[in-house]
């Protein structure tokens, strides 16, 4: 892998860029984990069919996160589950 300098003006936006990504990852794995303790609560048998139907889908997007990832949004809404 060739070596790439980078200026300071450079190093700073990269910096700035990263927070602001390490940011919208914690809003998101807010998002995430409040979703995920929302369906979990949910009796699927008793919500009408169109309903059902999304939140089957939801709840299948939420399965298809890797387990850490899951594991680190119940943590941000202070849930403890064992995966």
């Amino acid at each position: 892998m060739p070596h790439i300098a980078m200026g300071e003006q450079e190093m700073s936006m990269l910096r700035t860029e990263i927070e602001i990504l390490m940011r919208e990852r914690q809003y998101l794995l807010k998002t995430v984990g409040a979703t995920a303790s929302f369906v979990s609560s949910l009796n699927f048998g008793n919500l009408p069919g169109h309903i059902r139907e999304t939140a089957s889908q939801l709840s299948s997007c939420l399965n298809a996160l890797p387990e850490e990832t899951l594991r680190d949004a119940l943590k941000s809404q202070g849930k403890i589950i064992h995966l």
